[in-house]
């Protein structure tokens, strides 16, 4: 009567709150996912969860369920890694690189997952390195690449993990502080804080500021984020960073987020990788954490 992916299912609809994006999770239509839910109810003889409920509230069978999927899920993925280890499928090697400054967030807790779970595997983000990522990883030099700025390569794969909107981080009193959205234009007379990195791979510019044809009156650069936050909140500049970026600022009534344009600018973060570790087991169980981690740690993200 139960399979894994009712367990599953209901797991995303409990972390997501909603139907809507707990399909997307789960990589179904919102119909279909109501179709398998309703289905599932009609042969329990009970319902789930309360309908028009955000976030969704769950009944007591629904709960239930809930606590065997907390037992049963993490247990069917140690025995698919036990598996995988009995098959020869273990050894590998997992050097990394990120070409994103804010990725830590979420980024470091999968890793720290991923050594618990393959001591076997060599995890390792070498630094110092004078060469491009994305190209080091064709050569066999890396094994994986964190990128918003995905590269057409031969023999890589990109993998994408999540959704994430960009915001004009201001100071509180700016005069952009209490609009929904800026446009293009709007930059001309302001200083952008930038990480470090060509301007040709920074969403700002490449899907805002560019196809407009407008250059902002000035641009510095800062390497850590709360550098950049110290630099708006006191007025000599704006700043774009991806939403889950500018959240403990936002929560801490630091600065203001303002939409860039009036439908937003949303970008993907892929994990590029090597056809050939694509169906690594350990691979594989890397990528899934690490989408796992990011709905748990960030908010505002959508599936990709």
């Amino acid at each position: 009567m139960l399979e894994l992916r009712h367990l599953r299912t209901l797991v995303a609809l409990r972390d997501a709150g909603s139907l809507v994006e707990a399909a997307e999770r789960v990589h179904l239509t919102q119909s279909a996912l109501s179709h398998q839910i309703k289905d599932l109810e009609e042969r329990l003889g009970n319902p789930l969860f309360l309908r028009k409920t955000r976030p969704v509230e769950f009944t007591r069978a629904g709960q239930r369920l809930l606590a065997l999927a907390e037992q049963v899920l993490p247990q069917v993925r140690m025995a698919e890694r036990d598996l995988a280890r009995l098959a020869g499928n273990e050894q590998g090697r997992l050097h990394m690189a990120i070409e994103c400054h804010s990725c830590f967030q979420w980024l470091m807790p999968t890793i720290d997952y991923f050594r618990d779970h393959w001591p076997e595997v060599e995890v390792d983000i070498p630094s110092g390195h004078n060469f491009d990522p994305l190209p080091a990883l064709a050569r066999e030099q890396l094994d994986l690449v964190i990128t918003a700025d995905p590269q057409p390569l031969p023999g890589v794969f990109y993998e994408p993990l999540f959704r994430y909107q960009g915001l004009l981080a201001v100071a509180k009193q700016h005069p952009f502080a209490e609009r929904p959205y800026i446009l293009p234009q709007d930059l001309a007379e302001e200083t952008l804080i930038l990480y470090p990195v060509e301007q040709g791979r920074l969403d700002v510019f490449t899907q805002f500021l560019d196809p407009a044809g407008v250059k902002p009156k000035e641009v510095r650069t800062a390497e850590l984020t709360i550098m950049m936050m110290q630099l708006v909140a006191s007025g000599r500049g704006v700043c774009a960073l991806p939403n889950w970026a500018l959240t403990e600022y936002l929560e801490r009534d630091y600065v203001r987020a303002v939409a860039l344009g009036e439908n937003g600018v949303w970008s993907t973060l892929f994990a590029a990788i090597r056809e050939e570790n694509r169906d690594a087991p350990w691979m594989e169980d890397f990528l899934r954490t690490a989408r796992e981690t990011s709905f748990a740690v960030l908010e505002g993200i959508k599936p990709a």
